[in-house]
Formats: C-alpha cells, sequence, structure tokens
C-alpha cells in the first residue's frame, strides 16, 4: 500500500474529497516526448521511464494526492504488436505502479506530507486498439471474452501493489461487466469510470443502468466518469450518487474537441475550478481532469476544494 502509515483511499474519500492528477500524454508532451505512437505514454515505460516519473512528481507537487499509472495503453496485445513478449511486458506494466510510488517518496522528500496514492490504470479493450474505438465500445466482443482480455493485466498490475485500480474510460456497459468480473477477488479495491456524452455511455446504454452495475461490487470504491466534456460531469456525478450510494470520482477533459483526422485539439477550453465545488455538492469526492487538463489546473482544482 502507500509507502508511509496513511489511511486506506477509500477511508479518505468516506471522510472528504481527494485531488486526481491530470492528463499523463500531454504532461509528457510538454516536457519534449514524443507520443506519436500506438503505445502513446506506455512506450515511455521502456525507453523512458524517468520521464514517467517526472511526469506524476509534477503532478503532486501541484496539489494531487493520487497519481494514475502510465498503464493505460499497455496490454500484452498492444506489446506484442511492437515485438515485446510476455514477460516484458508484464515487467513494464509493473514498472508503472513503481514509477508512481517513486514519484510519491520524491514528493515526500520535498516536504509533503498528505497521503499520496498510486491508482493502476486499467484502459479499455479499444486504447489497445489505438483507433479511437474506446470511444464507441460495442467492440463486437462477449462479456467473457473481455473479462479474459483484462484479466492477466489487471493481475500483473494488482501484484505490483496499487492503493487501487482505475478501470477508467470505459465506453460500454458490457465492457464495465467484464472489469468488474476481472477484478473480483484480486485484493486490491477498484474504481469504475465511464466515459460518457450527456447521461449515456458512449455506447448509448443510459448512466442509471451502467452504475448499477457498479453498485453492489464490494470492490468498488468510487464510480463516475473520465474523458468527456466538463459540461456533462454534473448530471453524472448526480445519477451515480443516487445510483450507487458510493463516492463518485470525476476526471474529465479540458472541453477542447479531438479532431482525429487531423490528430489535434480544437476549441477551447471550458474546464475551471470553479465547477469542482458543484461537483463535490452533488456527491463528487475524487476530482482531477483527463485529456489536456495539466498541473496548472490541478493546482486550481485543489485550491478550491480547500476553500
Amino acid at each position: 500500500m502507500t509507502s508511509h502509515t496513511s489511511p486506506s483511499l477509500a477511508d479518505a474519500l468516506a471522510a472528504g474529497t481527494v485531488v486526481l492528477d491530470g492528463g499523463m500524454s500531454n504532461q509528457l508532451e510538454s516536457a519534449g516526448h514524443d507520443l506519436g505512437d500506438e503505445l502513446w505514454s506506455a512506450r515511455l515505460l521502456a525507453e523512458r521511464p524517468e520521464a514517467v516519473a517526472d511526469a506524476h512528481l509534477a503532478y503532486f507537487l501541484a496539489g494531487a494526492s493520487v497519481a494514475i499509472t502510465a498503464s493505460y495503453q499497455a496490454t500484452f496485445e498492444g506489446f506484442a504488436k511492437r515485438g515485446t513478449g510476455r514477460a516484458e511486458a508484464a515487467r513494464l506494466l509493473a514498472l508503472s505502479v513503481d514509477l508512481a510510488r517513486t514519484a510519491a517518496r520524491r514528493a515526500a522528500d520535498t516536504g509533503i506530507e498528505r497521503p499520496l496514492w498510486v491508482a493502476a490504470s486499467v484502459g479499455p479493450y479499444g486504447a489497445m486498439l489505438a483507433d479511437g474505438s474506446e470511444y464507441r465500445g460495442r467492440y463486437g466482443l462477449s462479456v467473457a471474452e473481455l473479462e479474459r482480455f483484462h484479466r492477466p493485466r489487471i493481475e500483473v498490475l494488482a501484484a505490483a501493489a496499487p492503493d487501487v485500480l482505475a478501470l477508467e474510460t470505459v465506453p460500454d456497459a458490457d465492457e464495465a461487466a467484464a472489469l468488474l468480473r476481472a477484478v473480483r477477488g484480486l485484493g486490491v479495491p477498484a474504481w469504475l469510470s465511464y466515459t460518457v456524452e450527456g447521461s449515456r455511455t458512449r455506447a448509448g446504454q443510459p448512466l442509471e443502468e451502467a452504475f448499477g452495475l457498479a453498485a453492489d461490487a464490494d470492490e468498488v470504491i468510487a464510480v463516475g466518469v473520465n474523458c468527456c466534456a466538463p459540461q456533462d460531469v454534473f448530471g453524472a456525478v448526480e445519477i451515480a450518487a443516487r445510483v450507487t450510494g458510493k463516492p463518485v470520482v470525476v476526471y474529465p477533459n479540458s472541453g477542447e474537441a479531438w479532431d482525429a483526422r487531423a490528430r489535434a485539439w480544437r476549441g477551447r477550453t471550458t474546464f475551471g475550478a470553479e465547477q469542482v465545488t458543484a461537483w463535490r455538492a452533488a456527491g463528487a469526492r475524487l476530482i482531477g481532469g483527463c485529456c489536456r487538463v495539466g498541473p496548472e489546473a490541478i493546482t486550481g482544482i485543489a485550491t478550491a476544494l480547500a476553500a
């Protein structure tokens, strides 16, 4: 668990609000690293691990208390396409947790005394395909097939002893069902976070139904949304809190739109720290940012929540 005596993340969420980090990829890109690759930030686990630790540290110093590992895109299948064998892929998955732990220790060395936690990122099946299908879901796979895909990676991440598994950017309630089966019995808590459009998952299921899957899952310590527009957060928080009675996790994008053809972000940011107090009032307890949300915005969130 955490490297110092501190409450569990579940206890911390029961007691108040916890600040999550922001986007890993934009922090790496702003430090000058090229992520033009199907493995995205996961490639740097092999090539520039110190850059990943530096990115985590930047968020801890900015006010985050939870670091999400650089394993979102890291899968046995994705690494195999690059010629990386299973043993090395497993090492890199475990390394993602170690790098976040290293950053937490470095943050403590700077005098940060608050508890710091590590969340091992488990991205959706579509992230491995690297074709944007994580924003559609409906891959044509059964729940059992999706569970078989996710379980080996989740087992390796769980064995690396993160504080929590982040089942994130899930577009489809079927995939959520598979993920919830895959985390059962591993002894590591998890949060479940959908990517949504309005009051539905990206695959079109009503959020009441999607969140309901996690209501009775003892492993799940928080449910919510990420990698969505800021304006979709408030309604989703209300539904998640009402349907599950669990703390809600939210980390939206900046509000800019991704142009897949040009591989570039368009428009302006619509994410402001002033929104987070409304989200907290609706039930959000774990609050941060996803794509295009950097350390400065996380400082804004931490400041708003502390006020």
